[in-house]
């Protein structure tokens, strides 16, 4: 590999800040677009209220992945100004004609992990298995609290008798249900209804499930620095008996030697 290569590809590794975080940042990148155009494809306005609130929600998370790259790059005049830093502020603002410049963050995702390599992504990934599942549970997450909020909304609000009849509603109702608390006041009467709400409900149980074990593993196993001091304890305890026995075979060759400097005098 070629100087120049090898400095490129250290720059490229320096702006990636770990492959889970920028598969997931790649992915709601993709589906903010996508909100793009269902904006201007989709006929009502119950459901375009949704994809609204979405966008909104997206917008925050990119707002503060801009701040996380700005604060953390090595050179932040050249992430603003080579890096396109700033396409990814002015793409982070709620305006509908600034969202198209979500491009160029979904391109530098795409350029970062075409380098770093697919062997080297799924060794990062498997080593650190408690990120990559939190990043993969709030992607998650965010694709059910939207299209299980769009899904609901389109069966449930003009059904005789339904609750859920308004973009409010549907979101209340989506959140509820996948934190799996059930509060009641919204629920689905059709059938389809149903079916999709205990859909949401299996993900919601496995989502908070997850995240609960997650939790555990941060809080209550040990850290690595710990584990390491623990790996080494054993070995270093064998040293140390080691260098006792030495001493005891050193102590005892010294009184071996003083009897019998004693032996030959008493002859």
């Amino acid at each position: 590999m070629s100087e120049d290569a090898t400095v490129v590809k250290h720059k490229t590794r320096s702006e990636l800040k770990s492959p889970g975080y920028e598969i997931f940042i790649g992915a709601l990148s993709v589906l903010s677009i996508l909100n793009l155009i269902l904006m201007y494809v989709v006929d009502d306005p119950n459901l375009d209220t949704v994809i609204k609130a979405m966008n909104v929600l997206l917008s925050v998370v990119f707002l503060g992945d801009f701040t996380y790259r700005f604060l953390t790059a090595p050179s932040r005049s050249a992430y603003f100004v080579r890096q396109f830093g700033w396409a990814d502020l002015l793409a982070s603002l709620p305006f509908p004609q600034a969202k198209i410049l979500r491009v160029f963050r979904l391109v530098r995702v795409f350029r970062l992990l075409r380098t770093f390599g697919i062997k080297a992504i799924l060794r990062s990934l498997l080593r650190d298995r408690a990120s990559s599942a939190l990043m993969t549970l709030l992607l998650m997450g965010i694709l059910v609290l939207e299209f299980g909020s769009l899904w609901i909304l389109n069966v449930e609000q003009y059904a005789p008798g339904a609750n859920i009849t308004s973009a409010s509603d549907a979101l209340w109702y989506v959140i509820v249900t996948i934190s799996t608390v059930g509060y009641g006041d919204r629920f689905p009467v059709t059938n389809r209804g149903r079916w999709i709400g205990a859909m949401i409900i299996i993900v919601g149980v496995g989502i908070f499930g997850t995240f609960t074990g997650f939790l555990a593993n941060v809080f209550l196993s040990p850290s690595k620095k710990r584990e390491s001091v623990d790996a080494a304890s054993p070995q270093q305890d064998l040293v140390q008996e080691f260098d006792r026995l030495k001493t005891l075979i050193a102590e005892q060759d010294a009184s071996i030697a003083q009897i019998e400097v004693l032996l030959r005098r008493s002859d």
